[in-house]
């Protein structure tokens, strides 16, 4: 209903402009944003300001003058004011109020779009290496990318959730070898664990998984490369599987689990080394090969294959990025770690060489979290002594507060994540006060079990609910704000503000009363407020309670 009210104003506001100045003008030029004060509108316009120049006129001046046209009536707006160069509109609240029964019709569907028109999407998050536990920096990452996956599907994008399981390179012969050291230790052995092994408890665990199982099988046949491959199968396994149940518990899943190993198996590593030597993109020097990355903007040339012949990282990840594209895929999106900000250029560089389109890879950097408690950053797990991990977390605070706590903040940025805060029952909890809301609406449907849904309002004072009903209204849009700058916090940003205004009509408002029609439509609205509620909380991955 709104995207289509805005649309139709859009066209109008375009030929307006065409009309006036006979200027090239298109809809992606005009674009309405939500004015944070109240008073200035339920959307505006900047269109004036940036046509000021190339018009040489005050924007009031041209605000003015695209308005003349604009048809209130027909675009259902109650008055277009011009402030300081802005054009606001006000919705005229009658129309404004049948979104509530669009709401209550179309349930968790409202808010669905076409906006990615099907493109196919694919968002590769987390992908830890399989050697240890998730930390609390994977944490971010996959409330960030689940959420992201949730939003894109919501705006109609085809999308893909992928795991990136770094099976294949020397982290897992170091995993090997740290549980074969453990394995000896269990039997009173000689052990040694170097510097690049696996100190964890969870490499003891597994070895005394494999003793469980096999017994002194591998101490009789004292032989390293024997057993090499059952160790490296029982412990990838076991540690996947834990990450998976940490995943679960966290509300995150995948589509699709792609195993590194597989491009070796599969000669896509040999496959791509090769074609970049023959299509001139590798040089040879001191003994290892090279890859022209300052070609494509890179600071410098990258290794592909170290002199002592094993390969970089770099050289699988690039067969793994042409095997997504190979997939079919429109856009690729990597949500990678703060050290991995230098790895975009010679990735993109990478791509291109081999014939992909660079630009259909998007990477969106993690910043650094800091846990706090009392005050004061917290480093280590009081359950191991150890760095605090994923299940820690969980098992502290939940995953709904970490969700909502972890998208609220844009990725970009920095955050300190307060479990002091996490962990309080009140409104200075956004979690708890996004889902008290819910609960409030949910127990005024058990004190009045003979709610009728209405269709049109008639008594409802809609003075009184137009913040309510305007916030509802602009839910696809800010959907499609979300998706369209890859910023799941703006849905935290939208579920606050939709909380806030509930608990002030709540407040205000007495919803049962004696008057059987009235309070109908007020719980038609607080049916509608709910739906959309629930909804845009499920788009960051946190559940709703039905009492608290």
């Amino acid at each position: 209903m709104i995207n289509e009210l805005l649309n139709n104003l859009k066209l109008d506001i375009i030929k307006s402009i065409k009309d006036k100045y006979d200027l090239d003008i298109n809809e992606n030029d005009v674009f309405f944003d939500t004015p944070k004060d109240k008073s200035h509108g339920d959307y505006s316009i900047n269109i004036a300001m940036r046509l000021a120049k190339p018009l040489r006129k005050a924007p009031v001046i041209i605000a003015n003058e695209i308005i003349e046209n604009i048809d209130n009536d027909k675009n259902h707006l109650e008055k277009v004011e011009v402030l300081n160069g802005f054009i606001n509109f006000f919705i005229d609240k009658k129309y404004l109020s049948n979104v509530v029964f669009k709401i209550n019709e179309e349930k968790d569907n409202y808010g669905n779009s076409n906006y990615g028109k099907g493109k196919k999407v694919d968002i590769e998050y987390v992908s830890a290496n399989p050697t240890g536990f998730l930390h609390v920096g994977h944490c971010r990452g996959a409330a960030y990318g689940d959420s992201l996956a949730r939003i894109y599907k919501k705006a109609g994008f085809d999308v893909n959730r992928e795991y990136y399981i770094n099976d294949g390179g020397n982290q897992i012969e170091n995993l090997v070898k740290s549980i074969y050291a453990r394995y000896n230790e269990l039997y009173g052995l000689p052990f040694k664990l170097d510097d690049d092994c696996y100190h964890g408890k969870e490499i003891i665990e597994i070895a005394k998984m494999i003793r469980d199982e096999v017994g002194d099988k591998y101490i009789i046949n004292n032989d390293y490369q024997y057993c090499h491959d059952y160790f490296r199968t029982f412990g990838v396994n076991y540690l996947l599987n834990n990450l998976k149940k940490d995943l679960n518990d966290f509300n995150v899943t995948f589509d699709t689990w792609f195993s590194e190993k597989s491009l070796y198996d599969n000669g896509d590593v040999k496959k791509t080394i090769e074609y970049l030597k023959k299509s001139g993109y590798t040089y040879e020097d001191e003994g290892a090969l090279w890859l022209k990355t300052t070609e494509y903007g890179d600071e410098k040339d990258r290794v592909l294959i170290k002199s002592d012949k094993t390969l970089t990282y770099l050289t699988p990840d690039i067969a793994y990025h042409m095997n997504k594209l190979s997939r079919g895929y429109d856009e690729l999106i990597d949500v990678l770690g703060a050290d991995h900000y230098g790895y975009i250029p010679r990735l993109k560089a990478a791509i291109k060489f081999c014939g992909g389109n660079p630009d259909a890879l998007n990477v969106d950097i993690l910043q650094m979290v800091r846990v706090m408690q009392d005050g004061v950053e917290v480093k280590m797990s009081k359950r191991s002594g150890k760095a605090i991990t994923m299940r820690d977390l969980i098992d502290e605070v939940g995953a709904d507060a970490l969700r909502f706590l972890f998208i609220q903040k844009a990725l970009s940025t920095q955050m300190d994540l307060d479990l002091d805060l996490a962990l309080k029952q009140s409104n200075e909890n956004p979690v708890y006060y996004a889902q008290y809301a819910y609960a409030r609406i949910r127990s005024l449907f058990r004190m009045y079990p003979d709610f009728k849904e209405v269709k049109e309002f008639n008594k409802i004072d809609l003075s009184k609910c137009e913040d309510l009903i305007t916030i509802l209204m602009q839910y696809p849009s800010v959907i499609i704000e979300a998706a369209s700058k890859r910023i799941p916090h703006r849905i935290c940003q939208y579920i606050l503000s939709l909380a806030q205004a509930l608990h002030s009509y709540y407040n205000d408002e007495k919803i049962i009363s004696e008057d059987e029609e009235l309070t109908n439509e007020k719980l038609t609205l607080m049916q509608a407020v709910a739906y959309v509620l629930k909804d845009a909380l499920s788009l960051i991955g946190v559940g709703t309670k039905e009492k608290m």
